[in-house]
């Protein structure tokens, strides 16, 4: 295990967390569970880059966590996606990686290839999923309406590609971050503590482009051996 994450990752995962304690202790200094949170959102990913079901297993607290934090700021697209999608979405992900282990390795899942029918259907399913919460947060009092419900379908799609085991997953969520990032700076301009919040998805920005490349590395890995 010394030697199971790379110079690269350990300096990424360290220089993730130096970002978020930076920006929690200058602009917030209060709510830890916004730093508690942020810290296992990043442990999360670098497990991820390395696909190993210690992610989706971390995901699932970090989801319960910013349910809570989205709440506080009446961000109720954020608390019903990830209680009500990537919560349970990372629980049936779990199980998934965890039955699905490349070369019997529990540490490592085998990367999947999905085709072209099942991203149509993922699509199509991402539109309805779409539509019925754009419904539901309006009923709500969602604040940043649109950009809340362009969270739940860019959400829903990286939660899907998650339980398929597909590279792309990473891409889904780096899209999400970046409309995570947008909102919590409109939050971060009535409560100037919610930059903490902001820069830790552009921690997870990073984390998840570096996620993207280190799968498809992977891919041909596992591709070359069978």
């Amino acid at each position: 295990m010394k030697n199971y994450f790379s110079t690269g990752e350990k300096l990424l995962w360290g220089g993730s967390v130096l970002l978020i304690l930076a920006a929690f202790f200058v602009f917030d200094r209060a709510n830890y569970l916004n730093l508690a949170a942020s810290l296992i959102g990043v442990t999360s990913l670098i497990f991820a880059a390395k696909a190993n079901p210690a992610a989706p297993a971390l995901m699932i607290v970090f989801s319960a966590l910013y349910g809570i934090i989205s709440f506080g700021f009446s961000y109720y697209g954020e608390m019903i996606t990830y209680l009500g999608m990537t919560l349970p979405m990372s629980v049936i992900s779990l199980i998934s990686w965890l039955r699905n282990p490349f070369d019997g390795k529990k540490s490592e899942v085998g990367v999947n290839r999905i085709h072209r029918k099942e991203v149509f259907f993922m699509l199509a399913l991402s539109l309805v999923v779409t539509v019925g919460f754009y419904f539901i947060l309006k009923a709500f009092g969602t604040a940043n309406l649109p950009l809340s419900t362009l969270s739940v379908t860019t959400s829903f799609i990286a939660v899907y590609l998650t339980f398929r085991r597909s590279p792309f997953y990473a891409a889904g969520y780096a899209a999400n971050d970046v409309v995570l990032i947008i909102l919590w700076i409109l939050a971060a301009r009535e409560n100037p503590q919610y930059v903490s919040v902001a820069v830790c998805f552009g921690a997870f920005l990073v984390n998840d482009v570096y996620g993207f490349i280190s799968w498809r590395r992977i891919q041909k890995r596992q591709s070359a051996s069978e």
